[in-house]
């Protein structure tokens, strides 16, 4: 494990990915492009366990680190680096990643002069951007994959996208992320700045940021343009609008990234909270309420929606209100249940819209009202989907309880009122669930192409049976996490208190 450490294993994992989008560009015929993009993700995917195997859970400390010059007149650098925040979700997000290359293996675009080359490069493009959002440890370096998570994005809904709306989805998108970046920038700019004036040089490296509290004022401010900056990407009410209009247009492999990658959240458990404690701690009622109006509105409009797409997505925004409700608590319990309740998103709601994927091309279309006995046809895909929607509603037995169980204690605790709606909109999540695949998954079967559809191809079985497997691992036993984020959880809560 020592030789494994001092190996620069952070700086692999990014350029795996990278050199996967290079190879597939530059080959951009099938099966060569499929098998060079799933190739890729899989080293990505053994990288990002080597890097689990080599991470002492016994420290708090960053892990792994790995630093060069960048900017060098700006003090600017290229830090990575993990620790307990951080360190699953680099498997998890090569996991949903495999499963997206899988899922994608027959893409067909709109136009058809382009080659499923150019898909899978801008597939695993976005997926070194993500995984450097993860390990960043300068804010400039962090700006800097968070917005260009949004290139790819935009060029796989517009052009693989689905119906006609697919572009406007993909532009909307866009210029919401590219306007909630502003206050982002500014904020980061300002907490450099501030950091400036106390040690008379700029600096942008996160360990030094965080070991030189700001004064209060300027906590505040930037507090508030962090959170404005990460709240749209999480989303938040009312800066959610992208939402239901990406989950519909986008790829649903897409989809799942997006859903399944709760970035903004990552962002204020990161940034916004650690940076500015001591605002964090006095805007508690803001966090609490935005995580409460998130998971009641989510709640509410996912029982309202006519395209199972739909249910997912704002079942998702449900299910992130309660990690921003969790993050309003200030405890190491509430900290741990909301990293393994992203943890959770990432296999349940990607898997879910992976599902969808696999529907999709069979009955070429998931509007509820044109399905209909997809059990009868599709046992296994049925029961994939079953499992993944009962993970997100939290029932025991599943990955999705434990972290649930540990938020809702905590909020009943500190936020009783909170707390209360918070148990109210697991009531409504499990309606929102259940009604939807009882009228599109049961009773008789109405659609032809359902009718004839096969069930799952073993390709199609590998991509959901790991993410299954892990919500019921995770559901039965989730000790060896919560104890690897106990060391980290801790540390982060008693930041707070000192600060």
């Amino acid at each position: 494990m020592t030789e494994l450490a001092s190996f620069p294993l952070l700086s692999a994992l990014l350029a795996l990915p990278l050199g996967g989008a290079l190879a597939t560009a530059l080959l951009r015929r099938a099966p060569w492009a499929q098998w060079i993009a799933l190739s890729a993700a899989l080293l990505t995917l053994l990288a990002s366990l080597l890097v689990v195997a080599a991470f002492d859970g016994q420290t708090s400390d960053f892990q792994l680190v790995d630093s060069a010059n960048w900017i060098v007149g700006l003090n600017v650098g290229y830090l990575v680096g993990v620790d307990g925040i951080s360190l699953f979700f680099l498997p998890a997000t090569a996991l949903l990643f495999c499963g997206a290359v899988l899922a994608g293996w027959r893409i067909r675009a709109a136009d058809a002069a382009l080659s499923p080359g150019l898909y899978f490069a801008f597939l695993l493009l976005l997926e070194a951007a993500t995984l450097g959002v993860f390990c960043a440890l300068d804010t400039i370096l962090f700006f800097f994959c968070w917005e260009f998570t949004l290139l790819p994005l935009y060029f796989l809904t517009s052009l693989w996208g689905v119906g006609s709306g697919r572009q406007a989805a993909a532009v909307r998108y866009f210029l919401v992320m590219l306007a909630s970046g502003v206050p982002l920038l500014f904020g980061l700019l300002a907490l450099s700045f501030g950091h400036a004036a106390i040690a008379g040089a700029l600096m942008f490296d996160l360990p030094t940021l965080l070991a030189t509290p700001l004064p209060v004022a300027a906590q505040y401010a930037v507090f508030l343009l962090l959170f404005v900056g990460f709240a749209a990407k999480v989303p938040l009410v009312p800066l959610h609008t992208w939402l239901p209009a990406l989950a519909m247009g986008a790829p649903a492999a897409v989809t799942a990234l997006i859903v399944g990658l709760k970035l903004g959240a990552y962002g204020l458990i990161r940034l916004a909270i650690p940076l500015a404690p001591i605002a964090a701690r006095d805007l508690h009622w803001l966090l609490a309420g935005c995580g409460t109006l998130a998971i009641l509105y989510g709640g509410v409009a996912a029982m309202a929606q006519s395209n199972l797409r739909g249910v997912l997505a704002y079942a998702s925004l449900s299910h992130v209100g309660l990690v921003v409700l969790a993050l309003a608590t200030f405890s190491a319990s509430a900290l741990q249940g909301a990293l393994l309740q992203l943890l959770n998103f990432s296999v349940a709601a990607g898997g879910g819209f992976l599902v969808l994927a696999f529907l999709q091309r069979r009955s070429g279309s998931t509007d509820i009202a044109q399905l209909g006995g997809v059990m009868r046809s599709m046992p296994l895909l049925s029961g994939f989907f079953l499992l993944f929607g009962l993970a997100g509603i939290g029932l025991p037995g599943t990955s999705g309880f434990p972290g649930e169980l540990l938020i809702i204690v905590a909020a009943l605790h500190s936020h009783t009122g909170a707390g209360l709606a918070a148990l109210f909109g697991t009531v409504l999540a499990a309606a929102a669930f259940l009604a939807p695949f009882r009228r599109a998954f049961l009773g008789p079967l109405r659609n032809v192409d359902i009718a004839a559809g096969e069930d799952l191809l073993a390709r199609e079985k590998a991509v959901l049976l790991m993410p299954a497997l892990l919500i019921l691992a995770v559901g039965v036993y989730p000790m060896p996490i919560l104890e690897l984020l106990r060391p980290t959880a801790e540390a982060w809560v008693a930041a707070l208190a000192g600060l």
